[in-house]
Order: C-alpha cells, then structure tokens, then sequence
C-alpha cells in the first residue's frame, strides 16, 4: 500500500496556516466545507489568469470572508475596483451569504510552490520541451532565493505512448524536517496525448526559532 502524505496537510499549525478557518455545528459543517470547495473552484476557474496560489476563507454568523492570494493583484481588482465588486456579487449569488474580499499579492511568485507549478503546466501545453521547461523553471526558483526546488512530471511525456516520469532537484528538500518552510503545489496539464501532472516542492529555509505557530480555526460559534 502507498504511505502518501498531504505535504500541505503534514505541516498544519507548524509553517502552515488554516486555508479555512470557521467552527460550524455538526448539521452545518458538511455544507460549509461543500461551500468552500465551491468558493475556490469559481475563483480559480474564473480568474486563473490573474495567478492565484491560495485561496483563504473566514466565517463568522453571517459575513463570509474571503482572502485571494494573487500574483497580479491588479487584474484581479480592476480599474477602480470593478473586478473585484463583481466577483463579490458573483460569490454572494452563489452562497447566500454578505460577502467580504480582500486581496493579498504574491510578491514573489517564483517562491509559490503552486504558481511555479500552473507556469510550468502552461508551459507544457505550449508544447514546450518538457526537460528544458523544468530546468529552466528550477533555476529561475533558486534565482529567486530559494534554498531547494524539486519539480516532478508524469504523464504521456513528449506524445510516448507509455506513461513516464522526469524530475529535476536543485539545493535541499527535507520532506520530513518540520521546522523547514517547504510549499507544495500541484496542476495538470491537459495536452492532446493525455493528462500530465506537475508537482512542486520549494524549501525557502528553516523557521527563526522564536517565530509565532499559524493559528487554528477561530470560534464562530453559531456561524
């Protein structure tokens, strides 16, 4: 049997923080999640261009807060905010609920272990060489300052007829070593031949001792 671990989930509440963040009664707890899912669907979906590696959420008892981390943060807000009005609607249309945005850039998008990956799925489906594609992007991710990079594909690579795989590692990547900061990302490119999957671990260095643990969820009782 695999013995797979989320990488993300693996570091809850050590370098990681809650990606939802609201406590719901067990009668209300499957629709929230449901809810979720469904808020990061529609903004991934609708607005992939404007490079969204995470998407956070907040509930209290009727507002609904949602926090888009973007590379572009302009395309996401618009000319005197337009985008980001009509994406509140669009949100408020599909929950129910008053809705709160907020916006939050990517200051360096080659460190975001889940942009590197899009850009390299991108890549890949502009029919680029797939080994020089990930080469070139862990370089340009060590550039960027980053202490280790490993991306991984598989799928029907170059148009094979059989399913391969290919990596490239550059610097350290300790899975297993908590107190170091290592993003995860994963996306799919869907090219004419078949699906191809990206995965991304990036190490931007260890924890400064004494820095303060992501909190949980907040108490939102009656939410």
């Amino acid at each position: 049997m695999g013995q797979k671990v989320c990488p993300t989930g693996l570091r809850i509440g050590i370098t990681e923080n809650w990606r939802s963040r609201w406590y719901a009664t067990k009668d209300k707890f499957g629709d929230f999640v449901v809810e979720d899912e469904k808020i990061r669907r529609f903004i991934k979906k609708n607005y992939y261009f404007a490079g969204v590696p995470k998407i956070e959420i907040e509930r209290t008892r009727e507002q609904l807060r949602v926090i888009v981390h973007s590379a572009r943060p302009g395309l996401l807000i618009g000319r005197k905010g337009v985008e980001v009005e009509r994406l509140k609607l669009d949100l408020e249309d599909l929950t129910g609920r008053t809705v709160d945005i907020s916006v939050e850039e990517v200051r360096q998008p080659e460190l975001s272990a889940q942009l590197v990956a899009e850009n390299v799925a991108q890549q890949l489906l502009r029919r680029s060489s797939f080994r020089q594609t990930i080469k070139k992007v862990a370089d340009m991710t060590m550039d960027a300052g980053a202490e280790g990079a490993h991306i991984k594909i598989a799928g029907r690579l170059g148009g094979s007829e059989m399913s391969r795989k290919a990596d490239v590692i550059r610097g350290s990547i300790p899975l297993n070593t908590l107190i170091a900061k290592v993003d995860y990302g994963f996306a799919a490119a869907q090219t004419k031949y078949g699906t191809i999957g990206v995965k991304v671990w990036i190490n931007t260095g260890k924890i400064p001792p004494g820095t303060k643990m992501p909190e949980g969820p907040q108490d939102a009782a009656d939410a």
